[in-house]
């Protein structure tokens, strides 16, 4: 079998062992802070299930660095079917990217869209029901979505999220997460000057002008419609400036690469022994 084929099946069969093992994982309970450093920690609480099988598969790439091409031994046939289930899945994850890509969720009355280039839709409808101080409260919400490319990171929110299917717990996760990051972007709103109750009002007409739930990787003023009730509760209390929780600092990249250069290390040193014997016992 060609190298980069054998990589490809052994990156599934061990990667998807490692993210079904870490799946299960449940979120703690939620720390003090503003809404934007929970924002944080709930993203963080997304991609850390990840992280044993990005780190499995830098080991694999680096047993591939030193494995001739092709592959000596002929790889078993159990391990072929074992690694199918998770071919399924990781083509049913890309198949459904592609597909939230695709589809039309109607008038959001107002969103922030596009992966790359965010802009913000704002309906015409909509803004013929507000005043110009709640025009400029949810402009102001959709603008903050846009400097954090907010449609991006829920399109790839949603691919880790079922990435780690059937585990009710990423689902649960990225409720969490989308529920913070409108709570998050509502608090940027009101730093940047916008007052609660002009913002509460104009997540009042989007709530009552759309009905449908939003599954596209879009970045709209109502979020969930579970969670209005506390959205609004928090807009119309007077705002407070809280101190960001130290635990969110961006460290998890700062501690996965260095991790990443040493399974790329010991999998090249290592690799060939351990795939070897894998291989054997699979016969």
């Amino acid at each position: 079998m060609e190298r980069e084929s054998c990589l490809a099946m052994l990156i599934a069969l061990f990667g998807g062992i490692a993210i079904f093992a870490c799946g299960w994982w449940h979120r703690g309970p939620a720390g003090p802070g503003s809404a934007r450093s929970m924002e944080r920690l709930c993203w963080r609480r997304l991609w850390l299930p990840l992280a044993p099988a990005v780190i499995v598969a830098a080991w694999l790439c680096g047993w591939a660095l030193v494995e001739p091409d092709p592959v000596p031994e002929k790889v078993p046939s159990a391990i072929l079917i074992a690694s199918l289930p998770f071919i399924l899945l990781f083509a049913r994850t890309a198949i459904r990217a592609g597909w939230s890509l695709l589809r039309d969720d109607g008038d959001p009355g107002t969103a922030t869209v596009g992966l790359l280039k965010p802009w913000i839709l704002f309906s015409p409808h909509l803004a013929r029901t507000l005043d110009q101080a709640e025009i400029d409260a949810a402009l102001e919400h959709e603008r903050a979505h846009a400097r954090h490319r907010d449609p991006l990171r829920i399109w790839l929110a949603q691919l880790a999220t079922d990435l780690q299917w059937p585990w009710p717990q990423a689902q649960e996760r990225f409720r969490h997460w989308l529920v913070a990051l409108e709570l998050a972007r509502d608090e940027e709103a009101r730093i940047a000057g916008i007052e609660g109750a002009d913002l509460a009002a104009a997540i009042m007409a989007v709530a009552r002008l759309r009905q449908p739930p939003i599954v596209s990787p879009l970045a709209a003023l109502i979020g969930e419609q579970s969670v209005l009730k506390e959205r609004i509760a928090c807009l119309l209390e007077p705002r407070r400036d809280e101190a960001e929780a130290s635990e969110v600092k961006a460290w998890l990249p700062w501690t996965l690469v260095p991790g990443l250069l040493i399974a790329v290390v010991l999998g090249s040193i290592f690799g060939e022994t351990i795939v070897r014997t894998l291989l054997r016992l699979a016969v």
